[in-house]
């Protein structure tokens, strides 16, 4: 396990930063985000994929299932003396929503959502007719797409692919190498949860969701503040190639709109 799975604070800096640097740029290609906006992240955490909008000016809200996670939002921005309301709330159990927001965030989250077609669907909700919905993840095929690397302290936690290996094998290399339950559970879960691009283009259609912008990244933009990678586009000749690209891609982004 890496130190920012554990020092949540570096992580919430870390996350701004690949929010300013790469989110925020993608997203004004298309439009320009301006101080009068309403930014909702689903799935928020300590909400720092959020501070460059409120920096900005904009309203933000962030949702998380987790109490500590918002508990911990609050808490960051304090510190940074920036504005952000922050709810715990399980987003499929959300009251009273309504379609006021220019645009709404959900990175790294769908990949751990059983019900996609119903996640995608309240996400929709809070949009307004000309909003638009950013969603980033990583390929499920990807090398840690199963992320196997929050695994504390195991050397297992450094082997690529192994999260694509049957359900039988996965779980009795994990048990071998002495992984507890609890974070076999957790990576089972994710297991079952996967999402490759396929399946994603293919739900964003039925919940009519149109496709504005699609971006498949080679080296995910936030290993540049992670690892100190440059992020790198997938070749587009790779890109194009279904099933296949997934292997490559650590991270894509889409930009939907309502249809």
């Amino acid at each position: 396990m890496q130190d920012r799975h554990t020092d949540r604070k570096r992580y919430f800096n870390e996350l701004a930063a690949t929010s300013e640097r790469y989110y925020i740029p993608y997203i004004e290609n298309f439009v320009k985000i301006v101080p009068s906006m309403k930014i909702l992240e689903i799935g928020c955490g300590e909400g720092g994929n959020l501070l460059p909008f409120a920096r900005m000016g904009c309203y933000v809200k962030g949702i998380d299932i987790s109490v500590n996670r918002i508990r911990q939002a609050k808490e960051f921005f304090a510190e940074e003396n920036a504005d952000g309301d922050f709810v715990n709330c399980d987003i499929f159990k959300a009251e009273n929503v309504e379609p006021v927001y220019d645009i709404v965030l959900m990175h790294d989250v769908i990949e751990h959502v059983h019900n996609k077609n119903e996640f995608l669907r309240v996400a929709r909700s809070f949009l307004k007719d000309n909003g638009l919905l950013f969603i980033g993840f990583p390929a499920w095929q990807m090398p840690f797409g199963g992320h196997q690397q929050t695994i504390p302290g195991k050397f297992i936690s450094k082997m690529p692919f192994i999260h694509i290996l049957p359900v039988p094998l996965y779980k009795g290399l994990l048990k071998i190498s002495s992984v507890s339950q609890a974070k076999i559970d957790e990576l089972l879960d994710i297991k079952e949860c996967k999402v490759t691009i396929e399946m994603f283009r293919r739900k964003a259609q039925e919940e009519k969701l149109e496709i504005a912008d699609e971006l498949m990244f080679f080296i995910n933009p936030h290993y540049e503040i992670k690892f100190g990678l440059k992020p790198r586009k997938l070749y587009k000749a790779l890109s194009g190639i279904p099933y296949l690209r997934n292997y490559f891609t650590t991270s894509v982004f889409y930009l939907l709109k309502k249809k």
